[in-house]
């Protein structure tokens, strides 16, 4: 990671060494915070952070679904997302919202616990490598089941949670994977082990609805109304690995993601074991509304 000047902690700038917690912050010992990732990137009229509301919208979501009441009001949020990209000279950045409890007690039942709240941004460049966008991912389905709904909140992005993917994610990478596909309780398709999964086949557009402990990715969404706007086809309805198996493409979503083909299964081919025409359609598409060339888009981007 390469350090930026600033974090912006608590409603004031702090320099990055200095942002520091105690070893006694709940957060730290029982998991309970949220956080979302995000992406400012260079566009032609400066740099802009895409779908800055609806992140927001989804942190303050998943802070309610986890009891913590953000001490903060949305516009403060926002303005100081903007802020932390402006005062790091970050033309292109990935920033970090984090909510969390502080210390005070102990015990499952925090009571007299502040929410604090951090927001960090640097540079940070493809996820799954440079490389990932032309030649895909080979992954594996995962012996980790995907956290059920009945357990955690889905549509929420919180700490704890992602235990469980960093399982999937280290697992994988040991077998010689890029990373993993995770089933729900049930047996059907998830996600990656932080993204989501899309699967074309028969010149239709599927991926898995949230019920199966998928979370609902702004770059999923994203994705959707870029198959709209192609007249694609498209449905969420459950899935399974024989689908998988049987697809002509599938690649991955995410903020950190972008969209990125996979190739390859537990060393099964999918399709011809390249990047499908219509992943490298999508993201193509999806590469000029987060850079802001594409003016029907032009409104999910906020300037800096």
């Amino acid at each position: 990671m390469e350090k930026s000047k600033y974090i912006w902690l608590d409603g004031e700038l702090v320099d990055w060494d200095s942002a520091n917690v105690s070893v006694m912050t709940h957060t730290l010992h029982y998991g309970t915070g949220v956080f979302e990732g995000m992406r400012a990137r260079q566009t032609g009229n400066g740099s802009g952070v895409f779908r800055l509301e609806d992140h927001v919208d989804r942190l303050y979501r998943s802070a309610e679904a986890y009891n913590l009441e953000i001490p903060y009001e949305k516009k403060i949020i926002s303005d100081a997302i903007l802020e932390i990209v402006n005062v790091n000279n970050l033309n292109s950045a990935y920033i970090r919202p984090l909510v969390f409890l502080g210390d005070g007690e102990m015990g499952l039942l925090p009571g007299d616990v502040p929410v604090r709240v951090a927001i960090a941004a640097w540079e940070w460049g493809a996820y799954l490598g440079d490389e990932a966008g032309q030649e895909g991912v080979k992954v594996c389905i995962s012996d980790w089941q995907r956290i059920s709904p009945k357990s955690f909140q889905p549509f929420a992005k919180g700490v704890g949670g992602y235990m469980n993917s960093t399982l999937a994610k280290i697992d994988a990478v040991k077998k010689g994977f890029d990373d993993a596909i995770m089933l729900s309780d049930t047996g059907s398709i998830a996600e990656g082990s932080g993204q989501n999964i899309f699967v074309f086949k028969d010149n239709i557009l599927m991926t898995p609805p949230i019920e199966t402990g998928a979370l609902g990715g702004i770059t999923r969404k994203t994705v959707i109304e870029i198959a709209k706007l192609f007249n694609i086809e498209f449905i969420e309805k459950d899935l399974y690995t024989e689908d998988l198996m049987s697809a002509d493409e599938i690649f991955f979503t995410g903020t950190a993601t972008e969209v990125i083909g996979i190739v390859s299964i537990d060393n099964n081919d999918i399709g011809k074991g390249s990047v499908g025409d219509l992943t490298i359609k999508i993201r193509n598409k999806y590469l000029e509304i987060v850079n802001g060339k594409d003016d029907n888009f032009k409104d999910y981007i906020t300037l800096v």
